[in-house]
């Protein structure tokens, strides 16, 4: 299954590596933009996924999870800034080296990033 709508509404976003155009290796071994069909540059960035939790709930681990955008971000969106996807989808994967090993787990899409509103009330940890 490809691109399924997903609310990570429950959970804190932060920036660990900032957006920056998503880049793979052509034939030649050069470092070269990932496109869309229709030739628009994809981004990629690096967030820590932690789920929200309420005063004295205990606190569960987070994961870092990295996100394809289809948009440039723009500037502000630094390292321990929260943010929110725009239109957050996933996808299931699966790679088969040949040689019987199997890679398998979800890729993270999203249109954009916006900047998360401030916590409130301190329960947001």
């Amino acid at each position: 299954m490809r691109d399924i709508p997903v609310n990570l509404g429950g959970y804190k976003l932060v920036i660990v590596e900032p957006p920056a155009p998503k880049m793979r290796e052509d034939a030649n071994g050069a470092q070269v933009p990932v496109t869309d069909k229709a030739g628009v540059t994809q981004f990629v960035v690096a967030l820590f996924a932690k789920l929200r939790t309420n005063p004295g709930e205990r606190t569960q681990k987070g994961e870092e999870i990295k996100v394809t955008l289809a948009t440039d971000p723009g500037d502000g969106f630094g390292e321990d800034v929260r943010v929110e996807l725009v239109d957050a989808r996933v996808s299931q994967y699966q790679i088969d080296n040949g040689a019987g090993r199997v890679t398998s787990g979800l890729s993270f899409k999203a249109m954009g990033i916006k900047h998360a509103p401030a916590p409130r009330g301190g329960g947001d940890k």
